[in-house]
């Protein structure tokens, strides 16, 4: 192969190399950011005393926690990790479980005050990154942590030990390195409009093969739709005793506004509004519509429209409602509607009517 030779124009007379200048069509940029994935356990040493006498180098160790990927798990030495420190310290150390080469860390080891004074024996390397860095573990086993982690004598007469009990906190911070690069280019994705279409179809009868008869109304629907919203319908088209060829089903004891109201938010998964359910002229309140539709969400096991009508319920609170919105929440189980309707009749200023803040 010839050699590579590069050649370089002379510059004119008057010209000064210096002065040309990058262009600034191609400038780009990067980040790269270093953080850490954190996570915590707690490992409570119950019959300390019985513990204590196993020997230096013998040790207690917690389960296993995983943190940034890893499996961790802490060591409690009561006599100590090295034999000259077996009648002065207990140790404490942190070991990487799993294999890993390189996996570098930031670490904290807590001894738990059990009082309500709260003064914890903290040993933090979070606080001292700067110091060295993080810590390095080369493989499995590599550990972090203190051979003189706290005086037997001081820690057996101190608010550290309880009814012969320790409890130590371990948190790991795994570092991870990532590069960060603009975005080039974007593209709006709008907003999802599956509802909207599913309400398209139901409108549009197209494929319907269910008819409910609701008083002297009808409506059709698709019974896979139903199905998959409604463990009621799901039983009723297509469970052990259920009939998947039925095609008409009779309704009681459930309005036909309210049925299709129930209807709408299946197909939408939103909360109807009551001109969309009975016209420009409603024969009732929102709020009348919402107690009745929640009955409903409650008979086909629609959980979520049960607790959107129980949030409309908690907003539209007033001294008319809340009578008959306590006796619904006792009915069909709607713990936190009903704590709302307790606290807001038990609110002397409440009395005098208006809304629920």
């Amino acid at each position: 192969m010839p050699p590579i030779r590069k050649h370089f124009r002379g510059a004119k007379s008057g010209e000064s190399m210096g002065n040309s200048k990058p262009g600034s069509d191609h400038e780009s940029c990067s980040r790269s950011i270093s953080e850490t994935v954190n996570g915590s356990h707690r490992f409570t040493i119950k019959g300390y005393s019985l513990a204590k006498g196993m020997g230096a180098g013998k040790y207690l160790t917690s389960d296993t926690f995983t943190v940034g990927g890893y499996d961790w798990a802490i060591y409690f030495y009561p006599d100590g990790k090295n034999p000259e420190d077996s009648n002065a310290y207990v140790s404490v150390f942190i070991a990487l479980v799993s294999e890993g080469t390189d996996v570098r860390a930031l670490f904290e080891l807590t001894l738990v005050d059990q009082t309500d004074s709260g003064k914890d024996k903290v040993h933090s390397h979070f606080d001292r990154a700067l110091e060295g860095g993080p810590y390095t573990l080369k493989y499995r086993g590599s550990m972090w942590g203190y051979k003189k982690f706290f005086r037997r004598s001081i820690l057996e007469t101190s608010e550290f030990l309880k009814d012969d009990c320790l409890v130590l906190n371990c948190t790991v911070g795994v570092v991870r390195t990532r590069l960060e690069q603009p975005k080039q280019f974007t593209i709006t994705v709008p907003s999802s409009d599956m509802g909207r279409d599913l309400k398209d179809f139901l409108d549009s009868e197209a494929g319907c093969d269910i008819v409910f008869q609701v008083g002297d109304e009808q409506f059709k629907a698709h019974k896979l739709i139903l199905a998959a919203r409604s463990r009621v319908f799901r039983a009723q088209f297509y469970g052990l005793v259920g009939d998947c060829n039925v095609d008409k089903v009779v309704v009681k004891d459930v309005e036909p506004f309210i049925f299709k109201a129930m209807l709408l938010f299946i197909y939408t998964d939103k909360l109807p509004d009551i001109h969309e359910v009975m016209g420009s002229s409603p024969l009732c309140t929102f709020t009348v519509m919402v107690q009745h539709l929640l009955a409903a969400a409650d008979l086909y096991n629609l959980d979520r429209l049960k607790l959107l009508c129980e949030s409309k319920l908690c907003e539209e609170i007033t001294t008319e409602t809340v009578a008959t919105t306590l006796a619904l929440a006792e009915q069909h189980q709607c713990r936190q509607l009903k704590d709302v309707c307790l606290k807001f009749a038990a609110n002397p200023s409440n009395l005098g009517g208006g809304c629920y803040p």
